[in-house]
């Protein structure tokens, strides 16, 4: 017994011997021991593992940067940079980074890695390539039927449910965005909607998405978790959720593939299947599409949706902005049928400005995507950033980057149009420099024209059809004094970042315009 237990002394304390040696070189001898940070995050990818699993990370990149300044050590071997010149640094075009081990986690298995997953730069680019087809303005034109079939079931159910004085009952706004940009992607992708804007069968995948997302971001943000299997122990249950929607999108992804090419339109589907690489000749395999099925679904749907139901939040909470936006879209469109991706829609600025002002207070993806620094190092702001470091701007940080947007935390639209009495063409661009909703660069998000073309159509249809105001005595999606810090602002839509979000609200009533 009594060697046993030395052998027990001995082995922990070589184990706390080892972690104390590794915690002094963190923190005083590591190339980024310079850099201001929390101690925690000096000594440990768990800081951010924690943030994390509480859907707050967004929110304490912003306070360690409020905190720390312009750069700050979020990780033992990773930086978070908050300009806009570090923006284009490091996501631009021939910027001498690849994406991260964070990548690493997102497919299911080895082989089903997707556009947004690859971190070999050749991978990546063969699988955007055939992506592009899909997401051309002529290919998104010939889809828009299914678009606006999926948009006139969603502002017919808004309005359906009458109560006193012709107002709809409250509808949640978070929900009925899900739907209909879950509906979406179903035409699009899979050539059928999920029907969920008029059943209840499928919105459970609603759910099931969300924590697969959040899942991934755990994983991502220290992938041991991933590579020991401790996913399964530490996050049970989100895990289990991530495995069903995996299992959900499998079985899309193959039933898919079952219809094959012989189908009435081309979905995104029909270009993946149709896609042959040019030197060996050779398609998307049977997991490559499961992979590519598995990003479609979330990226094109749970952002937008966000998206859609963070402009509801802050037009019901600023009545001038909803009647100046209701006049464009009045004045604009004597019908509601000529109100389409055209270039009369595309004329509305005011609509514009308020999609993207939503979307700068309550960025769809708030926190980091990271990027790995290549040999020869980086330089970024006048810092020699060094091979092997971890960099990233995060969103919703430089989104309240006062040095960008003036009042940052004040939903004003008018920062994006320079014809505005407070604004020129030089304010306006340097808001757009710092914007980045969609990401940017060789690696920005392709389904950005279709994203747009979706919010602007769905927000202005419904404008056109009904007036519409905050639910009387509701608060969901509100900030208030008591949360935690970063969401005591009552005006302000609250997310849960979770890679993309979560979130809950506004309650809304509509009711037929006279």
């Amino acid at each position: 017994m009594i060697p046993i237990l030395g052998a027990l002394v001995i082995g922990f304390g070589g184990i706390a011997g080892y972690l104390l040696v590794l915690s002094i070189y963190r923190i005083y001898f590591h190339p980024l021991s310079a850099y201001p940070g929390p101690l925690l995050a000096k000594l440990t990818d768990w800081y951010s593992v924690y943030h994390a699993y509480h859907g707050d990370r967004h929110l304490e990149f912003h306070r360690c940067h409020e905190l720390y300044g312009s750069i700050f050590r979020f990780g033992p071997n990773s930086l978070s940079i908050n300009t806009n010149t570090a923006l284009k640094t490091i996501y631009g075009h021939k910027s001498n980074v690849q994406k991260s081990q964070f990548y690493s986690v997102f497919p299911p298995t080895k082989d089903t890695f997707n556009t947004h997953s690859s971190i070999n730069k050749s991978q990546h680019a063969r699988k955007r390539r055939v992506l592009s087809h899909a997401f051309s303005d002529s290919a998104i034109k010939s889809m828009e039927k299914y678009i606006l079939g999926n948009v006139r079931t969603f502002t017919t159910r808004l309005g359906e449910r009458v109560g006193d004085k012709g107002w709809s009952v409250p509808q949640n706004m978070a929900d009925w965005a899900n739907y209909l940009t879950f509906d979406v992607m179903g035409d699009l992708c899979f050539g059928k909607a999920f029907e969920m804007l008029e059943r209840e069968d499928n919105r459970h995948v609603i759910d099931l998405i969300g924590n697969a997302a959040h899942m991934h971001l755990i994983l991502g943000t220290n992938p041991t978790i991933k590579t020991l299997g401790l996913n399964k122990v530490l996050f049970s249950k989100i895990y289990n959720m991530r495995m069903q929607y995996m299992a959900y999108s499998k079985a899309q992804a193959a039933e898919r593939q079952k219809v094959g090419l012989d189908t009435d339109r081309k979905d995104f589907f029909y270009y993946l299947l149709n896609a042959r690489d040019p030197e060996t000749g050779q398609g998307f395999t049977g997991p490559e599409l499961w992979g590519e099925s598995n990003l479609l679904i979330i990226a094109g749907s749970d952002t937008t949706s966000t998206a859609l139901a963070s402009a509801f939040f802050y037009l019901v909470h600023n009545p001038s902005t909803l009647a100046n936006l209701t006049k464009e879209i009045r004045t604009k469109f004597d019908d509601v049928e000529q109100i389409h991706t055209s270039p009369e829609l595309n004329s509305c600025h005011y609509l514009r400005a308020v999609i993207d002002e939503s979307m700068r207070l309550s960025p769809p993806v708030g926190g980091i995507l990271p990027r790995e620094v290549l040999a020869g190092g980086l330089e970024i702001d006048g810092h020699h950033i060094p091979a092997g470091t971890v960099v990233g701007v995060p969103h919703y940080a430089i989104h309240h980057n006062p040095s960008y947007y003036p009042d940052p935390f004040t939903f004003n639209p008018d920062r994006w149009i320079a014809e505005s009495p407070a604004e020129t063409k030089d304010t306006v661009a340097l808001a757009q420099s710092a914007f980045c909703p969609f990401s940017v660069g060789p690696r920005g998000c392709i389904g950005k024209g279709l994203a747009y073309a979706e919010l602007m159509t769905s927000l202005a249809r419904t404008m056109w059809l009904y007036d519409f105001k905050l639910a009387e005595g509701t608060s969901v999606g509100e900030g208030r004094q008591g949360l935690e810090w970063g969401r005591e602002r009552k005006g302000e839509y609250q997310l849960k970042d979770c890679f993309t979000s979560m979130k809950k609200g506004p309650l809304v009533q509509f009711r037929a315009r006279k």
